[in-house]
């Protein structure tokens, strides 16, 4: 499994909105410009994050983004499936029922579901907030994800 640059790059942002929620709406100009992430990638994650209810918006002149729920409560398992989609490692673990033919006599199956388990737990775990404690508070581009 591959992390790309979509994933990472939004984990980024929500982070440093994290660290500056003090500050209210951040623009994407900022963010942009501390993350040295082009702006107009950042505006291909941000529906994303809008819609699975983690960033909230607001237009005019003190407009940008701010988080909408707090930051212990937004988990790095999150953040990926919104921009990665499934974190399943093979195609029939993707979905709540298993419907391939060969579930029943798949010798690998439960390799696969082990690891989809490991990678579900170890990220569901982890927060926003352990993130921005573990790194000690840093902000802008002073860690790498």
């Amino acid at each position: 499994m591959k992390i790309s640059t979509k994933g990472r790059y939004a984990l980024r942002m929500l982070i440093d909105i994290a660290s500056r929620e003090e500050d209210g709406f951040i623009s994407l100009k900022e963010i942009s410009d501390r993350q040295t992430i082009s702006k107009k990638y950042l505006e291909q994650i941000v529906p994303l994050l809008t819609k699975n209810g983690m960033l909230r918006t607001n237009r005019g002149n003190k407009g940008g983004y701010a988080l909408a729920k707090p930051v212990k409560d937004i988990t790095v398992g999150e953040v990926l499936r919104a921009t990665e989609g499934s974190l399943a490692p093979v195609t029939c673990l993707e979905y709540e029922v298993n419907d391939c033919p060969r579930a029943e006599s798949c010798a690998t199956l439960y390799v696969w579901k082990g690891l989809y388990d490991a990678i579900t737990k170890y990220l569901d775990g982890i927060t926003l907030a352990d993130i921005i404690e573990h790194s000690g508070g840093a902000s802008g581009s002073d860690y790498c994800i």
